[in-house]
């Protein structure tokens, strides 16, 4: 499973980038809004600290499809690298992203909420379907479960396109998702802290680190 960071923060992707095994990073307008940035500034500098070879989803604003694709070709052609635009589910979505895949860019389709709808986008050309986990449990769904059902179809239907899982409140949300099959998750710089985290986890720490200290005292091996 591949991991990516859900924010559009440079300091968290900075980090992030740093120190987990980051594959990319995907934005939306609220995330982009929430760092009241000029907008191009802002995507650049992601850019520059993910690279090339990392994953970077950016949605498009437009409403009609030769507008997404518009606005695709521009993101691509100003962001470059590995890109794919995010596009919400709906019919003039649809018609751009078969659109939009014949010029070779990549799409993920957004704001899924149920395996009828992934299972189209897929059919469309979509490469990831992103269903929002939390949202469906707010409203008493399943959305790890939805997510297995989306990673079933495609297996059985042949198709290509992978499921980006998207809106996580907890590690128990990503774990399901990750028994299921679901090939990438993203996820806030919060979660990627909280799951590798245990309580257990430091006190071995600390166990190794007083036992080593009661012989060797403040040395280390590149003492020795």
């Amino acid at each position: 499973m591949k991991y990516l960071i859900d924010t559009a923060n440079v300091e968290e992707i900075r980090h992030c980038n740093e120190f987990y095994p980051l594959a990319g990073v995907t934005t939306n307008p609220t995330l982009i809004a929430k760092e009241k940035s000029d907008f191009w500034a802002l995507l650049t500098a992601i850019r520059s600290i993910i690279g090339p070879e990392k994953a970077l989803h950016v949605q498009t604003v437009q409403t009609t499809a030769d507008k997404m694709v518009e606005e695709a070709l521009l993101l691509k052609q100003r962001l470059g690298g590995e890109f794919y635009v995010k596009i919400p589910i709906g019919e003039e979505s649809l018609k751009a992203t078969m659109m939009i895949k014949k010029l070779g860019i990549g799409v993920t389709m957004t704001a899924i909420f149920n395996a009828a709808q992934a299972l189209i986008a897929a059919k469309a050309g979509a490469d990831f379907v992103a269903p929002y986990v939390n949202r469906l449990d707010n409203i008493l769904g399943d959305g790890a479960q939805e997510v297995g059902e989306i990673v079933k179809l495609f297996a059985t239907h042949r198709l290509d396109c992978k499921v980006l899982a998207a809106s996580f409140k907890n590690c128990e949300q990503i774990h399901k998702c990750a028994l299921a099959g679901c090939q990438t998750v993203t996820i806030s710089a919060d979660l990627f802290h909280t799951a590798i985290s245990h309580p257990m986890t430091d006190v071995a720490i600390n166990t190794f680190d007083k036992d080593w200290e009661a012989l060797y005292g403040n040395k280390t091996i590149l003492d020795f």
